[in-house]
């Protein structure tokens, strides 16, 4: 049988490999690079190291240098503690900038008064969790009266709202931020603003300060008559369930 004459293809690539990937010595030269070192019969060549392996070594050497003078000689780059204190100045300052645009934002200084869904939603959610302390109706039990012009920590919307969100543990009050959204925390607030003045039968009586609403209150007089619209708006939800 005659010797397999190669391929174009195959010569063209046995020459990029011996180039370019593994600089091995052909066959019939292995007698040039034979070492005298003999393990079990085993016999060691001196072949070159791959040139990808080889120029991949000298890069990474390049790229040592440049980080060394970039990152500690000169120091323009950051290292990781400089870039993730970087990285959270930038978030802290994008926030603030979509805070300060942004509408729908909760806090103890711009409390919404809920619409008549809000409420009928938060008035569950008083049944399932306040109640047990502040009555079936606000009137008090174990906590104080909401329904009437006292107040231990004021009566605004915005005060409400803050009671439910940091609580008074030392009074017994838990901090309800853990269980509520910011949004839910208003609608819980928005309801016990709708029972004031309800006097539900058992009441307890006053407790604090007397709280009277002016106009620079944040629940002031635009507030009560959102107030008095959600409650008629609840009454007619209310009413056309109960038909159903």
């Amino acid at each position: 049988m005659g010797v397999a004459t190669k391929t174009p293809l195959r010569a063209w690539w046995d020459k990029i490999d011996q180039k370019l990937f593994t600089k091995a010595v052909p066959i019939e030269k292995e007698a040039d690079v034979l070492l005298d070192h003999d393990y079990d019969g085993i016999k060691e060549l001196d072949n070159a190291l791959p040139p990808w392996w080889k120029y991949g070594f000298y890069i990474t050497i390049l790229v040592a240098v440049f980080y060394l003078f970039n990152y500690h000689g000169f120091g323009n780059g950051k290292n990781p503690t400089q870039e993730y204190a970087a990285e959270m100045e930038k978030a802290k300052l994008e926030k603030e900038a979509f805070e300060a645009t942004n509408k729908d934002k909760i806090d103890e200084k711009n409390v919404p008064m809920a619409d008549a869904a809000g409420i009928k939603w938060a008035s569950d959610t008083y049944t399932a969790n306040c109640a047990a302390c502040h009555g079936p109706k606000g009137g008090g039990g174990a906590g104080p009266n909401l329904t009437d012009d006292y107040w231990i920590h004021k009566g605004s919307l915005n005060d409400i709202y803050a009671s439910i969100k940091t609580g008074y543990p030392d009074k017994g009050m838990q901090s309800w931020a853990v269980k509520f959204s910011p949004k839910e925390m208003s609608q819980l607030a928005s309801f016990v603003k709708s029972i004031h003045g309800t006097n539900p039968p058992g009441g307890l009586p006053p407790k604090g300060d007397l709280f009277v609403e002016t106009a620079t209150t944040p629940a002031g007089d635009s507030a009560k008559a959102a107030i008095v619209d959600t409650l008629q708006k609840v009454v007619k939800v209310d009413t056309a369930t109960k038909k159903k």
